[in-house]
């Protein structure tokens, strides 16, 4: 019999009891800077591209993209399942991190690159195929990252800096790059005054975010594999992957409530973030007549949300429960969010022509992006502690299963954002490549009605949900102590081998 002695700065499931080093926090975070460069040339131009450029249906390129999602349905668990019980000498998350950036390097490239001789549906296939293709591929680095994120530190507000470190740098990447195509990629050229009217401007984009994504994600993947001797590994015992334990995972996941109510929470929110999303370019082209080169201002002023959030988020979790953050940051971002549009629509808000327009749009922009970097670092934040409670109440750690969802979400937003969206182009029949300033006024109207009384409802509802919640800085501690007891328990009866 003997007692195994753990280093201080170690944690039974975690690599650091407290503090994670500066450097390997960049490393790590790096990587969702990689995740929102592909994500931004993705979910910001494809629908814009596919419907105003090539003219296929809304409701048709819609589809495609929900479709891809009920793969994600069964991938996004599947890579997080797998992961947890992965055995190997490059640790349980890396080597499917590896594995992710050629093909979807590949598929973005193709994605933009569609075929001169396809007609709408075949340009709805190609999409299809390359987006299930596509996302599969990239869960295979999104979904262990995450789960590596949570695994890094036990300590509860801890998480929050890694997450907000992970968020930071994926704003910097995500905006950043947007700013760049805004800039360079959608310029206006003598043929087209707006650049988003450019056919070949899109392959460029492609081309572009998949090398300049690919090359990150890789990077990130390669300097933090210095933490996976730190890492907490399979518990012994747990029996390989087959797919009756898969959905043995999946079932004692959905048992947890805390996760249960924040699974909810966040698939209703999805909807709304995804809509808007979706409609964006549609909103910026033709409701608010803004030109790319406008545009990318509010990129850079994202960038200054993202940096506010980061260094909130983590200083109201030391004096709040994570909870009351959530639900402030979710009413101020729909408030934020909407009120441009709902002013402008009863005649309170500058007109398109005014020099006041851009600035008060910049200044609600802010606030919309603010509120939800604080709230996507919160969620993803509160995941952790919900991994711990699990591991409490089922003696396993599932932070694959549990950030499959997130992985999940993410796709969710851009996969029922562009079928609502799509349905809502195709019902209002709004016009293939107008020339803003041009469409019809109460087309414009209705456009302004999705974009915000119709897209918020699910948020709205979403609230409901995260009042749920209910795991506290308290019962976190408590949840702690328990787990080093048993851990403690278990080393000192372990017989010495």
């Amino acid at each position: 019999m003997s007692t195994k002695v753990v280093p201080s700065s170690h944690h039974v499931s975690s690599a650091f009891a407290v503090r994670v080093p500066g450097i390997l926090k960049f490393a790590y975070g790096a990587g969702a800077a990689a995740e929102t460069i592909i994500g931004v040339a993705f979910n910001a131009f494809n629908f814009f591209f596919y419907t105003n450029i090539m003219g296929v249906p809304g409701t048709l390129a819609g589809l495609a993209i929900t479709i891809a999602l009920f793969f994600d349905a069964v991938t996004d668990p599947l890579v997080g399942a797998i992961s947890d019980r992965w055995r190997s000498k490059f640790g349980r998350r890396h080597p499917f991190m590896f594995a992710a950036p050629i093909p979807v390097m590949a598929c973005l490239f193709l994605i933009y690159s569609p075929p001169e001789s396809f007609d709408s549906f075949g340009l709805f296939l190609w999409l299809t195929v390359l987006t299930v293709i596509m996302r599969s591929s990239m869960t295979l680095f999104h979904v262990p990252h995450l789960a590596l994120g949570a695994e890094l530190s036990a300590d509860f507000t801890e998480r929050t800096r890694v997450m907000s470190m992970n968020t930071l740098l994926g704003a910097v990447g995500g905006f950043g790059f947007a700013y760049f195509a805004y800039s360079f990629f959608f310029a206006a050229t003598p043929e087209f005054a707006n650049g988003m009217l450019n056919r070949s401007a899109y392959a460029d984009l492609a081309i572009t975010a998949a090398l300049l994504g690919g090359v990150i994600m890789l990077l990130s993947s390669l300097f933090t594999m210095g933490v996976i001797p730190r890492l907490p590994g399979v518990p012994e015992g747990l029996p390989r992957f087959t797919l009756k334990e898969f959905f043995l995972d999946c079932k004692s996941a959905l048992t947890n409530r805390n996760y249960l109510v924040l699974l909810i929470g966040y698939l209703l929110l999805s909807a709304t973030l995804g809509t808007r999303d979706t409609i964006g370019l549609h909103m910026n082209t033709y409701f608010w007549e803004l030109l790319p080169s406008e545009i990318r201002y509010f990129v850079l002023f994202g960038l200054l949300a993202s940096i506010i959030g980061f260094l909130v988020t983590a200083r109201l979790h030391d004096k709040f429960e994570k909870k009351p953050v959530i639900i402030a940051s979710l009413i101020g971002l729909l408030v934020a969010a909407t009120t441009p549009v709902i002013l402008r629509m009863t005649g309170f808000f500058p007109s398109n022509d005014s020099d006041l327009l851009i600035p008060w749009l910049i200044v609600f922009y802010v606030f919309t992006a603010s509120f939800g970097i604080m709230l996507l670092i919160s969620a993803m934040s509160a995941l952790a502690d919900i991994a711990d409670e699990q591991e409490l109440m089922t003696g396993r750690r599932q932070e694959g299963i549990f950030y499959a969802a997130r992985s999940f979400f993410a796709k969710a937003s851009s996969g029922l954002g562009h079928l609502l969206a799509g349905i809502a182009i195709d019902v209002i029949a709004f016009p293939v490549g107008a020339k803003p300033g041009t469409v019809d006024p109460d087309m414009i109207f209705q456009l302004g009605l999705i974009d915000g009384p119709i897209a918020i409802i699910p948020g709205i509802i979403a609230i409901v949900f995260y009042l749920r919640y209910n795991l506290s800085r308290e019962r976190h501690a408590e949840i702690q102590a328990a787990l080093q007891e048993r851990h403690a328990l278990t080393e000192v009866t372990a017989p010495k081998t």
